[in-house]
């Protein structure tokens, strides 16, 4: 099953390590087998390392002095853990941005929060168009494996990765303009992707029924989807890598070639599942060879079923 994730290589904040006995673990010795973590003691590990990639993903926006000070708010998004002061007052730290910047946390809700940032964002520059809004969007997911015998777990842990995104979203005419927002909910599915807080991490359920909903509720929702848009004219698809049953169930639903989401299955390969920071990676993957003028859809996948959707086109 492994083999046929379509996943290669997957980055998470646990260093393995070989012991003298030849045991696989983790440096920390988080996850030790028959002993996994408490809630708390996972939540521990989270704002220890979360913040040292947080300041990775910040510091490769490569911004002056300047454009940190015109950094007018933060938002943050993230399902595998908190605290507080949280991700949101560390971008702060981090960056030393004005102390008097609006934060934002989008907590909870799974693989599709980045595309509601950018619709926050939006919202935003829409009313203030001097704002430059600053966002992050980190996952450990691997802070939350269970020791199980439950086979859809256990394919869902074969999936997730840990990750983090940090980009701008301003007036500025450059990289991509967004123009709309659609979310599809697919009626009788909220039994079918949960996400709840248990005593040995958070507890996830990932039905394996999500892909055959999903393939036909993008196919009732057809140019819905793309404002009524030919799917045909769409150059650039941002397709959120939750795994190869997911892209191959955006694929058929939408009866697209085969080319169309390259890009998402190239992040798919090399990073995995990285929940809400995947599709960022996908939209900058796209934005290296995006030329003006070409139309864009990005859509994520969570917890509804909902398909959280975003028009855009490249500058």
């Amino acid at each position: 099953m492994v083999r046929l994730a379509a996943i290669e290589h997957r980055y998470s904040f646990l260093k393995p390590i070989v012991s003298q006995a030849g045991v696989v673990q983790d440096e920390d010795a988080l996850f030790v087998r028959g002993h996994f973590p408490s809630t708390g003691r996972r939540m521990q590990a989270f704002q220890q390392f979360a913040p040292q990639l947080a300041r990775c993903a910040l510091l490769k926006l490569a911004l002056s002095h300047k454009e940190r000070q015109s950094i007018t708010h933060v938002i943050v998004t993230c399902c595998t853990g908190l605290y507080a002061p949280g991700l949101d007052y560390e971008a702060v730290e981090i960056l030393g941005l004005n102390p008097s910047v609006e934060r934002t946390f989008i907590g909870f809700m799974g693989c599709y929060a980045a595309i509601n940032a950018l619709k926050t964002a939006r919202h935003i520059v829409r009313s203030e168009p001097d704002a430059r809004v600053l966002l992050l969007s980190l996952e450990l997911c691997s802070l939350h494996m269970q020791e199980t015998e439950d086979i859809e777990q256990l394919l869902a842990f074969t999936v997730f990765a840990d990750g983090c995104a940090a980009y701008l979203v301003t007036a500025q005419p450059s990289g991509f303009a967004i123009d709309s927002f659609l979310a599809v909910n697919l009626s009788c599915t909220s039994h079918l992707i949960t996400w709840r807080i248990g005593e040995q991490g958070f507890d996830m359920h990932l039905s394996g029924k999500v892909p055959g909903k999903l393939r036909g509720g993008l196919a009732d929702a057809g140019t819905r989807i793309t404002q009524g848009h030919d799917f045909s004219s769409i150059d650039l698809w941002a397709v959120h890598p939750g795994g190869r049953t997911i892209l191959d169930a955006t694929e058929q639903g939408l009866a697209l070639p085969p080319e169309a989401l390259a890009d998402s299955r190239n992040i798919l390969l090399n990073y995995g599942n990285m929940s809400s920071a995947s599709v960022m990676f996908v939209l900058q993957r796209l934005m290296q060879r995006a030329q003006s003028g070409q139309l864009g859809c990005a859509m994520s996948f969570g917890p509804g079923v909902t398909a959280e959707t975003m028009m855009f086109h490249a500058v």
